[in-house]
C-alpha cells in the first residue's frame, strides 16, 4: 500500500512537471495567492472578463496540490455550514439563492471542462446518504424536513426506500437513504490539472515553488521575492494559517482517504454499484465514497481531525489507525470487500471559519480579497467562490456579487491549546455518539448536539 505521495489520485495521473518559480521582484496587475481550484477558478474568469488584466497565480508546491487535488472527487451542491447563519443578513430568499447558485455550480463546471477539453471522469448521477441505524434514519429524515421548509424540497432532493436503494446498490444493514441528483463523480487531479492548463492557455502565470508568508495591500512577500498588485487575492483555503498574522483565521482541519485495488467482478456483483452515484452517510462522524472510473471504491472520512498549532500534514502521508477505521467502515458498508487490498491511503487538510460558514470577501479600498471556509464541501464551491470574487473584483453588479456569503465578517478562532481541545472533543463526542447510535439507540445521541455547541457548529 502506499501512504501519501499526495493523494491517489495525483499518483493516477502522475505528479506534474514543476513549473517556473518566481525569480525577483515583479509588479502585476492581479496576484492570486494559492493553485488550488479557487485561485485557479479566479484566474479563469476574470482573464474571460478582462483578457487585458496581467494575473500571476503563486504556488508553494505545484497547482492543485492541497484538498482540491486530494479529495473525494464529489461535485456536489451541498452548502457549506448553516443555512440560519446564511439568513442572518438576507433572510429566506438569500438561502434559496445561493442553494440555486450551488446547484447551478455543478453544471458550471461539468460545462466548462467540455468547452476546454478537460478530461476529469465526470459523470453526473447524483449522490446517496444512507441511513444505517434508527437514529441516522431520522437525523435523515428531520434533515429533509428542514431543507423543505427553507424551501429546498423534492427537486432538490428525496428519501429512497431500502427496496428503491437497492436498486442501485448494496449497503449493509441500511435503512433507508437521501438521493439528490446535484451532484458528479471527478477525478479530483485530472480536474485540477485541466483548468490550471486552461488557465495557462488565457495567459496567466502560474509560478510553483513560490512560498509566499505575508500578504498586504499591494504586496505579497514570498521566499524568492515580493509580487507588487492592484489586487491581491488569498485562497489558501485550509493552508491559510501559513500566512503571517493567520494563524487563527480559518482552522485547518484533517480528512483522510484510502483506495482499494481495482474490485473483482463478484465483488461488484454483490455490492451492486454499477452507476456512478456518489455515497455517503447519515453518521455524526461521516463518510463519503465514489466508484472510480477504474472499478475502486475510494473512501474517506476523518482521521486526526485537527494538528496542534494549525500544522499541517507531510505531502499527503496518514496515521495507520486512520487507514484501520477507514477500512473498517469500507467492511462494514460493503462485506464483499473484506478480502480486497487497500493500494493507497492520503490525507489532506480543508479550511473551517470560526462559525463554519463559507466566504468571499473583496475590499475595494484595499485590493486586498480572499475565498475559501468550505468546510469540506469545496469541489463545486471554488467555482462558485471563483466566478463570485472575479465579479467583486472588476466591480460588476451581479447576482453573485448579492449571495448572502459575500463580505461576511467572521471572528477568528480561539488560541492554542482551546481550538485543539475544542476540535479533538467535538469529534470525540461525534465518535461516540456514533457508537452508541450504532448499538441500538432510537434517537440521535445528544452528545453529538453538545458537540456541535462546543464549537459552534
Amino acid at each position: 500500500m502506499i501512504n501519501g505521495g499526495v493523494s491517489f489520485w495525483w499518483q493516477q495521473v502522475g505528479v506534474p512537471a514543476p513549473r517556473p518559480a518566481l525569480d525577483g521582484d515583479m509588479d502585476c496587475d492581479v496576484c492570486i495567492v494559492g493553485g488550488g481550484l479557487t485561485g485557479l477558478w479566479t484566474a479563469y474568469y476574470l482573464s474571460a472578463l478582462d483578457p487585458t488584466l496581467d494575473i500571476v497565480v503563486l504556488e508553494a508546491e505545484f497547482a492543485g496540490f492541497g484538498a482540491s487535488g486530494r479529495n473525494g472527487g464529489w461535485l456536489s451542491a451541498e452548502l457549506s455550514g448553516s443555512k440560519q447563519r446564511y439568513a442572518k443578513s438576507h433572510g429566506r430568499v438569500g438561502v434559496q439563492a445561493l442553494v440555486s447558485s450551488m446547484e447551478a455550480a455543478v453544471d458550471e463546471v461539468v460545462g466548462i471542462c467540455r468547452a476546454e477539453g478537460v478530461e476529469a471522469d465526470i459523470v453526473k448521477p447524483g449522490v446517496l446518504y444512507v441511513a444505517r441505524s434508527a437514529a441516522q434514519l431520522t437525523r435523515m429524515r428531520e434533515g429533509l424536513l428542514d431543507d423543505a421548509s427553507w424551501g429546498i424540497g423534492a427537486e432538490h432532493q428525496h428519501e429512497l426506500s431500502v427496496a428503491e436503494l437497492g436498486e442501485r446498490l448494496q449497503v449493509a444493514g441500511a435503512l433507508g437513504a437521501k438521493y439528490s441528483p446535484h451532484c458528479a463523480r471527478v477525478q479530483p487531479a485530472k480536474l485540477v490539472a485541466g483548468i490550471a492548463a486552461a488557465v495557462e492557455r488565457r495567459g496567466v502565470r502560474i509560478l510553483e515553488r513560490t512560498r509566499a508568508s505575508a500578504i498586504g495591500s499591494g504586496t505579497v512577500t514570498t521566499d524568492r521575492g515580493t509580487v507588487r498588485a492592484v489586487h491581491v487575492l488569498r485562497c489558501l483555503e485550509g493552508y491559510t494559517a501559513g500566512i503571517r498574522g493567520q494563524r487563527r483565521t480559518w482552522l485547518p482541519m484533517n480528512s483522510a482517504m484510502i483506495a482499494t485495488e481495482p474490485l473483482a467482478e463478484s465483488v461488484w456483483d454483490a455490492i451492486g454499484w454499477r452507476g456512478a452515484e456518489l455515497l455517503g452517510d447519515n453518521a455524526n462522524a461521516y463518510c463519503y465514497a465514489q466508484r472510480t472510473v477504474d472499478g475502486r471504491i475510494a473512501l474517506g472520512g476523518r482521521g486526526i481531525p485537527y494538528r496542534f498549532g494549525s500544522r499541517t500534514d507531510d505531502r499527503g502521508q496518514t496515521q495507520d489507525w486512520t487507514v484501520e477505521s477507514l477500512t473498517g467502515i469500507l467492511h462494514e458498508l460493503f462485506p464483499a470487500t473484506r478480502q480486497s487490498r487497500i493500494d493507497h491511503a492520503w490525507c489532506g487538510v480543508l479550511g473551517v471559519p470560526r462559525d463554519w460558514c463559507a466566504s468571499v470577501t473583496y475590499d475595494p479600498a484595499t485590493g486586498l480579497g480572499w475565498a475559501g471556509g468550505y468546510v469540506g464541501s469545496g469541489l463545486t464551491t471554488t467555482n462558485l467562490a471563483g466566478r463570485t470574487l472575479a465579479d467583486l473584483v472588476l466591480g460588476r453588479d451581479t447576482d453573485l456579487v448579492g449571495l448572502p456569503w459575500v463580505n461576511r465578517g467572521v471572528r477568528r478562532w480561539e488560541p492554542e491549546p482551546l481550538r485543539w481541545l475544542g476540535v479533538r472533543a467535538m469529534y470525540g463526542l461525534y465518535r461516540e455518539a456514533d457508537r452508541r447510535e450504532g448499538k441500538g439507540l432510537d434517537r440521535p445521541s445528544r452528545l453529538a448536539r453538545l458537540g456541535d455547541r462546543l464549537t459552534g457548529r
